[in-house]
């Protein structure tokens, strides 16, 4: 019995050894994930305030406006991006907000707001070997849109 206790001396140091760059590889990826969805959720909530915003203004008006909004989170266009590597480059003035009419009677005005090629900057490029997005270590996200009913 002494003898067995004796040759468990250093084992749970090499188990620790073993499993710590897993216990790792599973923060950083996390990590990561909590972030680019945070980001993105902002992203999203800009958008939808934005398209808010047009829906009680009058059509093809406003549009800088709520181009800042998305990006700044206010319409004056000040102070820092709400996600990192947001800009108004991401919300072309041209694409960006449209206006769509249907129906004969009432007629009803739609507004679409859309925000093209968003990109997640990973801290990380990857962890040991393993790649969390592209070689720079980016997430392109799909387009973010968000329609809303504006009243006629």
């Amino acid at each position: 019995m002494k003898n067995s206790h004796r040759t468990q001396h250093g084992t749970a140091l090499v188990e620790l050894a073993l499993i710590i760059p897993l216990l790792l590889l599973l923060t950083f990826v996390t990590t990561e994930f909590g972030r680019a969805m945070y980001e993105y959720n902002a992203v999203v909530k800009s958008t939808r305030d934005a398209v808010r915003y047009l829906s009680v203004q009058t059509p093809n008006t406003h549009v800088a406006e709520a181009r800042n909004l998305i990006v700044y989170g206010n319409t004056a266009g000040t102070g820092t991006p709400l996600a990192r590597g947001l800009s108004l480059s991401n919300v072309p003035a041209g694409s960006c907000c449209t206006w769509q009419s249907a129906g004969a009677g009432p007629i009803i005005t739609t507004v679409t707001v859309r925000v093209s090629s968003y990109t997640f900057h990973s801290m990380f490029r990857s962890v040991m070997g393993v790649v969390f997005a592209d070689a720079n270590g980016n997430i392109v996200f799909s387009d973010i849109t968000a329609t809303m009913r504006a009243p006629s």
